[in-house]
């Protein structure tokens, strides 16, 4: 009598051999190894300093907002533009908890048409396929969360002290008119500051759930436990 693992092992071999009959047959294997990896991702990221303290992953300021705190901060006047960098960086760990449910969300409801073809792919293969196919629509539902959480951190009062310095080394506001002050200019940083926190948290996400990928795939018996769990429900 064959033992239940020799057989189930055997089975997902034959899911992963080139000569198995459908690619649709290993979806299920590809979603429970992104989901493994996308919480593994998300948690790694959520905790503190999960972004700020990541070099990899820590998001900067962005555009004209990030070339002023380049300039002051050898002067050591860059303390306003510094906070709202951290503020930024601790919202996208607190809003990994959404960004978990939203990617798992979408996995699950994916169609994976090359199955075979990216199990047997490179060590990123899924999860390139996974951003291809999701990253447009979770960056506007993740666009919510992140603008309510930027809130709550208080990153949207800092870019009032923010603006004030960009004003002043720059000059931004003779570009916006001479009527301009500090708080309409942070007004219009505001939905720059959203839409740039979201994209580099996302692409957080997508860079460690690669490397979630990768380390499932160089271990076989790891990466067989995730094929049997999404074919059997293990």
């Amino acid at each position: 009598m064959i033992h239940r693992r020799h057989f189930l092992t055997a089975a997902a071999a034959a899911l992963i051999a080139p000569a198995a009959g459908h690619a649709q047959g290993a979806a299920p294997g590809i979603r429970s190894m992104l989901v493994t990896a996308t919480r593994q991702a998300t948690q790694r990221l959520g905790q503190r300093d999960g972004f700020f303290g990541d070099r990899l992953v820590r998001i900067p300021l962005p555009g004209l907002l990030n070339t002023t705190q380049r300039q002051l901060q050898p002067l050591g006047l860059s303390g306003p533009l510094d906070d709202l960098e951290l503020r930024m960086n601790r919202a996208a760990e607190a809003v990994m908890p959404q960004a978990r449910d939203l990617v798992i969300n979408a996995i699950r409801s994916m169609s994976i048409s090359d199955g075979l073809g990216i199990l047997q792919g490179g060590d990123t293969a899924a999860t390139q396929y996974l951003r291809s196919r999701t990253e447009a629509p979770l960056n506007g539902l993740l666009h919510p969360p992140m603008e309510s959480t930027l809130a709550a951190s208080g990153a949207y009062g800092a870019l009032d002290s923010a603006a004030g310095l960009v004003d002043r080394q720059s000059g931004i506001g003779q570009l916006f008119g001479r009527n301009r002050n500090a708080r309409s200019t942070a007004q219009d940083f505001r939905g720059e500051v959203t839409d740039f926190a979201v994209e580099k948290a996302l692409d957080g996400v997508f860079h460690y759930v690669g490397e979630e990928e990768r380390g499932i795939r160089s271990n076989p018996a790891g990466r067989t436990r995730d094929i049997l769990r999404g074919l059997f429900g293990q």
